[in-house]
């Protein structure tokens, strides 16, 4: 039985991004995706020209050498980005990543540079098929770095390679493609956002454009700080009677209505984006509102309403999925629904006021859950509460009032003679002096990316002076104000 694709593509701009870099095909032997890199209107221009150079590899013919296929298509792409650099120069500095698969019989072909990746979901496990061409990564691959170390490194966004113009060479490699394998490419607005977990869990949903829908949903709630791409393919037996769509699909800078024209990329991927075009556009609404406004008018505004009515409706019902760890009075909350309010309106609500107080965390946590920090699920709402139980000030006692220091006077005995005395007994008082040092100790590890750490630490010297009747009190340590 013969093997075909069903896929699905969705890219957005992210929620910090003013253009969208990246360029993603995907048909019906052919998915590829390219995060263009430089600025200026120059990423684009280097993802489309990829794109559009590999776009022929999706034709139906015969491929006897399918990694000197790839390689060689490669290559001619990066030789078409050094060309259009010097057709303009204000071009110059641009590049993009690439991840490709060729899909040829029960074959598949992989290219691979810099650090856009590829996934792969066999037997339900989730096994990435690619390896970032980035610093952190060599860090990692050194021993010098741990993977969770990495997560967080200032520098994991800087790539080693790249299609340039310059020199490189591709990764290639086949694979053996089966019938229920699941395929992910995504540019790394994904995979810097998104955990690996998150990720493996999401590539259950059944449908692949649904599954690819909720990926780029997870990174813009993440934050967004990066063009999103990604395209879910599955592999499946053809079968009699089975509807095989062989339209290809492309999404990000060729749809951009705002991309410069790309000296050197194939006319064939522009036709491709044209093709694509009209099918976002598919819905011919304005016809039927044009008929339903000859009719009666008052049924457009029934319409709206129900519309509305169902859009709300679902909303709040998908927020009611969805929890965060905020604040609630003095102390940390589990919150139902998104972090977003509009005026009088909020998509939230207290689902679980914990035990943990605010004042008891240190200020930088304390900060971040004012902020209110992201949860993927329910369970994974306490786990972060638990982990900011590890993030309390150390526990102090407050300082009790000192007890005043008493002197006792033995009363004269009157002696025999009928003279009396007045004695009047000594008063000194004794005022404590507090004296506080404060010393830092700085601690630091010398990084990879040069990074240092320092931690502080205080220390309160408590001095006080003996009286002649009682041993004065054990000095207590005292806590800062939250």
């Amino acid at each position: 039985m013969a093997l075909y694709l069903r896929y699905a593509v969705r890219s957005d701009l992210g929620l910090v991004r003013n253009n969208n870099e990246d360029s993603v095909y995907a048909g019906p032997r052919l998915l590829a995706i390219a995060d263009g890199m430089g600025g200026h209107a120059a990423g684009e221009v280097a993802s489309k020209i990829v794109i559009g150079t590999l776009e022929p590899l999706d034709e139906d013919r015969r491929i006897d050498d399918l990694m000197r296929m790839l390689h060689d298509t490669v290559v001619e792409a990066n030789h078409r980005i050094a060309d259009a650099v010097k057709q303009r120069r204000d071009l110059e500095g641009m590049g993009t990543t690439l991840t490709a698969l060729r899909f040829v019989g029960s074959q598949v072909g992989l290219a691979h540079v810099g650090d856009s990746r590829a996934y792969l979901l066999r037997n339900n496990l989730l096994t990435q098929i690619t390896h970032d061409d980035t610093y952190v990564q060599y860090l990692v691959d050194s021993g010098k770095l741990t993977p969770d170390e990495a997560k967080d490194h200032p520098r994991k966004s800087v790539i080693l390679r790249a299609l340039l113009g310059t020199d490189v060479e591709p990764d290639v490699s086949i694979r053996e493609a089966r019938a229920g394998d699941r395929y992910l490419l995504c540019s790394d607005g994904l995979s810097d956002v998104v955990s690996a977990e998150t990720i493996a869990e999401t590539m259950r949903i059944e449908d692949p454009q649904d599954c690819a829908d909720r990926l780029v949903e997870l990174a813009l709630r993440g934050g967004g700080p990066d063009n999103v791409t990604v395209i879910v393919a599955d592999v499946i037996n053809a079968k009699v009677g089975d509807t095989i769509d062989g339209v290809p699909v492309v999404d990000g800078a060729f749809v951009d209505p705002s991309t410069p024209e790309v000296p050197g990329a194939d006319s064939a991927a522009e036709r491709a984006a044209r093709m694509a075009r009209p099918a976002a556009a598919e819905p011919a609404q304005p016809i039927k509102h044009r008929r339903l406004m000859r009719w009666r008018p008052w049924l457009i505004v029934l319409a709206v309403l129900v519309l509305l009515v169902a859009a709300l409706a679902g909303t709040y019902a998908w927020t009611q999925t969805q929890y965060f760890v905020g604040r609630a009075g003095g102390y940390v909350a589990i919150f139902r629904g998104v972090n977003t309010d509009f005026g009088p309106l909020k998509f939230y609500n207290v689902y679980n006021v914990t035990d943990l107080p605010m004042v008891n965390l240190n200020p930088n946590v304390r900060s971040q859950v004012n902020d209110g920090i992201t949860a993927s699920s329910k369970k994974d709402a306490g786990d972060i509460v638990n982990n900011l139980r590890t993030h309390v000030l150390p526990q102090c006692l407050s300082p009790s009032p000192t007890a005043p220091a008493t002197s006792s006077s033995t009363a004269p005995t009157p002696s025999s003679s009928a003279r009396s005395s007045t004695t009047s007994p000594d008063h000194r008082s004794t005022s404590p002096k507090h004296h506080a040092s404060g010393s830092a100790h700085a601690s630091g590890s010398a990084h990879p990316a040069g990074t240092a750490h320092a931690t502080t630490k205080r220390a309160t010297h408590t001095s006080s002076t003996p009286t002649t009747s009682s041993a004065s009190p054990s000095p207590t340590k005292t806590c800062p104000s939250p």
